[in-house]
């Protein structure tokens, strides 16, 4: 039996050249279609703050667990890729992790652990390539 922490709500006009917004008003953006010539931002970009946010946020858990604390210059770049084939469009992405000052066994520790933990990541198993990078 699970507990519902939080859920986000939004409404969504006219798709990729639409409009979204939050339900409590925090978020209220434009959307436009990647290479597009709208001024809003596209569902991958989202996507990929959202990920990065929250993979950021299962790094920290996982160091607690280990006792340790997360540099505070540490960062996440997300980058996801809409794709299409003869089967359709799909999704593949890569997080690019930077963990300065930390060895590399350890940061690896933190981010295979993370990649473990995060609802983005556990997401994305097994239905999208996703390729985790240490820089």
């Amino acid at each position: 039996m699970s507990n519902v922490l939080y859920t986000g709500k939004t409404h969504t006009t006219g798709g990729r050249e639409g409009a979204a917004r939050s339900n409590d008003g925090r978020l209220d953006i434009q959307l436009s279609s990647p290479g597009g010539s709208g001024n809003g931002t596209n569902p991958e970009q989202l996507f990929a703050a959202g990920w990065s946010a929250c993979f950021i946020g299962a790094m920290g858990l996982v160091a607690g667990k280990m006792k340790l604390a997360l540099p505070a210059d540490l960062y996440v770049d997300a980058e996801v890729d809409l794709k299409n084939d003869d089967s359709g469009y799909f999704l593949a992405a890569r997080l690019h992790v930077s963990l300065p000052g930390l060895d590399s066994g350890t940061a690896r520790a933190i981010v295979d652990g993370a990649h473990q933990a995060c609802p983005y990541s556990k997401l994305t198993r097994n239905n999208i390539d996703v390729e985790i990078h240490l820089i």
